[in-house]
């Protein structure tokens, strides 16, 4: 594991549960604002990566085509 910081830097974890991943280490793995990212526990601590990309529906209507079938109905409604 590359260190991209100094150990002197020390991150915190504020009053809303935040921490602010140094950006070196955001810049390095593509992490901008709005990125989804998961969480995975592990033995003493915590990894954080990029999210799979999700789905713009979600639910029980995710995979079910709907929102490019309203889409596609709403075009119509405009012509």
């Amino acid at each position: 594991m590359v260190q991209l910081y100094l150990p002197s830097m020390t991150p915190r974890i504020g009053a809303k549960g935040q921490v602010v991943i140094p950006k070196e280490m955001r810049e390095s793995l593509g992490l901008g604002p709005g990125t989804d990212v998961a969480f995975e526990e592990v033995q003493g601590g915590v990894v954080v990566r990029p999210a799979a990309s999700r789905s713009a529906l979600r639910g029980r209507f995710a995979d079910s085509g709907m929102a490019s079938r309203l889409l596609e109905d709403r075009r119509h409604e405009r012509d």
